[in-house]
């Protein structure tokens, strides 16, 4: 009875807690005009369903790679809307946001192996998309491997933000590193504000902003309750953070998200959260010069841990899971024209 109770209770207030977030000032959402929905794609062929995994533009076509098990790239092309398969990582990675530099995905801050307690890849994975290639990149310092990680190219170096060290279980950390990308070397930097895990890092002119994600803790059994609210952000040149005032919080606080960057706006898109069994559809974008959020559009299918890319003046985004958790894992396209027809 007294664990029926608990669980009522918890209920109740993740309820409030999810009127109290989603409102601004004025009592209301912050809403964008004309918020638009994504629109679910018929493509020629599917991709492999997964979710924890990456998706990515690279010289006119998208990747989607990694998630849970060992799994083919899948290949998009936007121009002629067709899905194919590439070859296989060579062990499983999953919790990693990709970036492309010299027309290649390099993929660090990753996880391997099984929940709850994935192990961090201690190197640099990269796929040559133009040869269909795996090769092992730069050793990742020991001291400073973990999954969960944001992830950004700037000037010739990687930026690798935040994460967790133990898989899902502890271990969050707020380390900002930087990778010289010509000479091969890690440099440590200063700590962001607070720690975040499952979330996607974003550079807008010269900043690197960090948005949405959690501290995912199933060694006290809330792996995903510690959502984040706050908004943290790290200007590259005076390699100062600081964290946005409190209106400019993530107005749905939650992780699995995903982020783009279009023109000087930051979108935080889907996710997952105790606010509900199903994922968020949400694509929630923050105006960087008015530090304001608005509610820009939404997925026909919530999701989370997938990404999305860009191809002549529209959004795309694939699989992910459609629920909070693993399952369901989801195999469809969406697409969003961003000349509002």
């Amino acid at each position: 009875m007294i664990a029926f109770l608990r669980k009522v209770l918890l209920g109740c207030i993740s309820l409030l807690f999810a009127v109290v977030i989603s409102c601004n000032s004025d009592g209301a959402e912050p809403t964008g005009e004309g918020v638009q929905n994504w629109t679910p794609l018929e493509t020629t062929n599917l991709p492999d369903k997964r979710h924890e995994a990456a998706f990515v533009e690279c010289g006119g076509r998208f990747y989607l790679l990694g998630g849970r098990k060992v799994k083919p790239v899948d290949i998009f092309d936007p121009a002629t809307g067709t899905w194919t398969k590439g070859s296989r990582p060579p062990m499983e990675i999953h919790h990693f946001q990709p970036v492309v530099w010299d027309n290649k995905i390099l993929i660090a801050g990753a996880m391997t192996g099984a929940y709850p307690r994935e192990v961090s890849l201690d190197r640099i994975l990269i796929y040559e998309p133009a040869a269909d290639q795996w090769t092992w990149g730069a050793e990742i310092p020991e001291s400073r491997r973990r999954g969960g990680a944001g992830s950004v190219i700037h000037g010739g170096y990687l930026y690798l933000v935040s994460g967790i060290q133990n898989g899902h279980w502890d271990g969050w950390v707020p380390w900002l590193d930087r990778f010289d990308l010509e000479n091969q070397t890690w440099e440590k930097l200063p700590d962001a504000p607070r720690s975040r895990d499952h979330f996607q890092a974003a550079v807008i002119d010269g900043e690197i902003y960090a948005a949405g994600g959690r501290r995912s803790s199933a060694s006290t059994k809330q792996v995903f309750d510690l959502t984040i609210q706050e908004v943290d952000v790290y200007e590259i040149e005076t390699q100062k953070w600081r964290t946005l005032p409190e209106s400019s919080n993530l107005p749905i606080p939650r992780a699995g998200c995903f982020s783009f960057v279009l023109g000087s706006d930051l979108l935080v898109a889907g996710g997952e959260s105790m606010l509900q069994r199903t994922a968020h559809n949400e694509v929630h974008a923050l105006n960087t010069e008015t530090g304001k959020w608005s509610l820009m559009s939404r997925f026909d299918r919530g999701r989370h841990g997938t990404g999305i890319a860009s191809w002549e003046n529209r959004l795309y985004t694939v699989a992910g899971s459609g629920g909070r958790g693993g399952s369901p894992e989801l195999d469809t396209t969406e697409t969003l024209s961003l000349d509002g027809d």
